[in-house]
């Protein structure tokens, strides 16, 4: 289950902007997950779910955005979406490049800083920072 070590990164990633951005309580974490890095998004919610409690992430939600395969063909520029990576086009048998599908990281995420727990509701409250 190599979701389980996605999120643990993940996690630390985060931790370490929100550290450098003075948030002490994640709300909100969103995730852009491609459909060829075969993690599964119910397994990383388990993941989350289970490193979660007693950090910073303790009542932070998981959003995860999936991105399906979209190859395009370099000689004649169609774009199709198959199950699996198809290096043939089906229009011109010219060769394909992966266009979308790979993608693995963090969007953003959102929380609250240590003045808004502080009682100093001056700014909106939340702070959204990405981890890309």
């Amino acid at each position: 289950m190599h979701e389980l070590s996605i999120v643990q990164s993940m996690m630390e990633l985060i931790q370490e902007s929100a550290a450098a951005n003075r948030v002490r309580r994640v709300t909100k974490v969103k995730l852009v997950v491609g459909q060829l890095t075969l993690a599964q998004p119910d397994l990383l919610q388990f993941a989350f779910a289970t490193l979660k409690p007693d950090t910073i992430f303790e009542e932070a939600v998981l959003e995860i955005e999936e991105r399906p395969l979209v190859m395009r063909c370099r000689q004649c520029g169609e774009t199709f979406e198959p199950e699996y990576i198809q290096y043939a086009c089906p229009s011109c048998g010219g060769r394909c490049e992966v266009v979308s599908g790979k993608e693995l990281y963090v969007d953003f995420y959102e929380g609250d800083t240590e003045e808004e727990e502080h009682g100093d509701k001056s700014g909106d409250g939340a702070t959204a920072a990405s981890c890309q």
